[in-house]
């Protein structure tokens, strides 16, 4: 014990211990005002509309400004019907529109995944559109969709339909003349991350598989999509976020006409806030929605196993 003792080192001096801890703390120093300068940006925004989500504030109306309690929230449950609508109308948006990107998007990323000549200029015209910004895609179907130049005016001389027919203007035709435009700028979306996911897929599995007789079906029902899941439960996930909170092409094709059939929750958040000056019960409304999309998104992935892993 004596030897153990002698060829113990001494510890090592306060001044060195702080040193050598330094450089374990340095990355954490470093993004510290990073993280810090982030967390006001998104802690602020979210604190004040939970703040004012139990306040009446309206600038125009200051004398009724003050403390409201839940009284914003119990009007929008039981005394507000276009709350209901409004929010029905953003679940069918939702389904409707994630649904067919989904769809599209699959076909379109396992079509160019295939070899074939000119593949670079199909993957580019295909990714193309999610480059253009939601007001620009607005701009371009309200041209299209323009009853005196656009397709229906087209469609009119080939003798379907009628001259100085709106699509946009029409309660039966505005909610797929809507779909149809959203459709065009989200779709590439789903193309470009399942595409990605398929780059990762061994050629072994599929050649193994045509070697036990597996026919094109069965290799992308047993091999292709549990490769995907992950890819497809996310990007759904993302997607729909997107789709609840869509505002700019709804209100730039429609302004959420015609007589309302197409205003979302967002929009009429949107309406409240900006026309009506309401920021009380527009902040309700958004805590409301932020809470449906938070429960949403932990049922959906605990129901998905999302990272489970089981490829």
């Amino acid at each position: 014990m004596a030897r153990a003792a002698a060829v113990a080192k001494p510890p090592a001096p306060p001044g060195r211990r702080r040193a050598s801890a330094t450089p374990r703390r340095l990355p954490y120093l470093l993004i510290a005002p990073a993280a810090l300068l982030m967390l006001g940006f998104i802690a602020y925004p979210v604190l004040s509309v939970f703040y004012y989500s139990l306040r009446n504030y309206n600038p125009t109306k200051p004398w009724r400004n003050g403390f409201a309690g839940f009284d914003n929230f119990v009007h929008a449950f039981t005394e507000d019907p276009q709350f209901w609508g409004t929010l029905t109308f953003s679940a069918k948006w939702v389904v409707v529109e994630v649904g067919l990107q989904l769809l599209f998007g699959l076909a379109l990323a396992l079509i160019v995944n295939q070899t074939f000549v000119g593949r670079a200029l199909g993957r580019a015209m295909v990714f193309s559109p999610w480059a253009v910004s939601g007001v620009l895609t607005s701009a371009i179907w309200v041209l299209l969709y323009n009853s005196q130049t656009g397709i229906t005016r087209y469609l009119a001389d080939l003798g379907m339909g009628s001259y100085g027919t709106s699509w946009l203007s029409d309660t039966s035709t505005v909610f797929p003349a809507a779909v149809v435009a959203d459709l065009w700028r989200g779709v590439p979306f789903f193309a470009i991350l399942i595409l990605a996911d398929l780059q990762s897929v061994s050629k072994d599995l599929y050649e193994a598989a045509e070697v036990d007789g597996a026919s094109r079906l069965k290799q992308f029902w047993h091999i292709t999509l549990p490769h995907l899941k992950d890819a497809i439960v996310l990007s759904t996930l993302l997607r729909a976020v997107w789709e609840f909170n869509n505002v700019d092409l709804l209100y730039t094709l429609t302004g959420g006409g015609p007589a309302g059939v197409t205003t979302t929750l967002p929009l009429y958040i949107a309406n409240t806030s900006v026309d009506a000056h309401d920021f009380g019960y527009a902040s309700a409304l958004t805590t409301v929605a932020f809470v449906i999309l938070l429960f949403c998104s932990i049922v959906y992935l605990r129901l998905s196993k999302f990272g489970g892993g089981d490829k």
